[in-house]
């Protein structure tokens, strides 16, 4: 029986998350194009069996599917749209994904632009960050026709476990805005318990196995309980892109007059956290605000319990 034939793959885009799922991509046997403006990323993946180009529109050229996995609608306009850019190699039957968070506006544009040349682009954020790319276990939500999902699917299987095709252009973004409206409330919330009662003397650790095991259980005390007792917030998911993706959760909001209360809290404490200096902490390091508030931290009463 012939080997399965697979398609020619890209993926622009190698930081904390694209690197990681590149690799995942070599691994299930994907031939792997890459472009990165570090090109200390891109050579560490040729060495492992990628190929490189050193445009957008080169690697878009080369491949049957592109994937993007930047910071944010700028830098994803950048890659598509500009002199050099993805677009340019438009051609009936290519196929884009965007695995980025950006704003559902830029989405459903690209999707439009793509069409007009018998082309598509998906939007395909996703939620796990770090741990969840390197263990291809990432939860991945698509926007687009429901032709372009069935031939996405094998390719974001290599990279993720729970892959929902969610609705149509843009779709999938709005649904990263949502996720990440939860992530966001919740390690506050968290935030706060384990600042609370540490600070009235109970052994930090002790509270979060407490949590971990009722009601109160959730993905955040599991993947950054070590940051938070630690007190070391390596990304991780950076802060100010966490403060991003609520930017434009609140712009979604003013679009359909959602009023977003909690989150808006959440958005100002991660404003506080990147005045500080904080930005390219682990968005757990959120944790850090409350503490200076406080004028107390969790770590210290960790150290001290142990």
């Amino acid at each position: 029986m012939a080997s399965e034939v697979r398609p020619t793959v890209g993926l622009i885009g190698l930081g904390i998350m694209g690197r990681p799922m590149a690799r995942n991509l070599l691994r299930a046997g994907y031939p792997l194009v890459v472009h990165d403006v570090d090109r200390s990323a891109v050579d560490a993946l040729v060495a492992e069996g990628a190929t490189a180009d050193t445009t957008p529109r080169g690697v878009a050229e080369a491949t049957d599917v592109l994937i993007t996995m930047l910071p944010d609608s700028p830098q994803v306009r950048e890659v598509y749209l500009a002199p050099d850019g993805a677009l340019e190699a438009l051609r009936p039957g290519w196929l884009a994904i965007d695995m980025s968070s950006i704003a559902p506006s830029t989405a459903r544009e690209l999707a439009t632009r793509a069409a007009a040349g018998g082309s598509e682009v998906l939007d395909a954020p996703v939620s796990g960050g770090d741990k969840g790319a390197i263990a291809g276990t990432l939860s991945i939500m698509v926007g687009g026709t429901e032709a372009g999902f069935d031939r996405a699917l094998p390719i974001l299987s290599a990279m993720g476990k729970t892959i929902v095709h969610v609705g149509p252009a843009g779709a999938g973004q709005v649904v990263k805005v949502c996720n990440q409206v939860v992530v966001a409330v919740v390690i506050e919330a968290v935030s706060e318990a384990l600042l609370l009662g540490a600070k009235a003397g109970v052994n930090p650790a002790r509270i979060a196995d407490v949590l971990q095991g009722g009601l109160a259980a959730t993905k955040v005390l599991e993947l950054r309980r070590e940051n938070m007792l630690t007190g070391h917030f390596d990304p991780g998911f950076r802060i100010r892109l966490h403060q991003k993706d609520l930017k434009n959760a609140m712009e979604l909001g003013g679009e359909t007059q959602v009023a977003l209360p909690a989150a808006a809290v959440v958005e100002q404490l991660m404003r506080a956290a990147a005045a500080a200096g904080r930005a390219d902490y682990d968005h757990s390091g959120l944790l850090t605000v409350l503490e200076d508030l406080a004028g107390f931290r969790v770590c210290d009463a960790a150290t001290t319990a142990s």
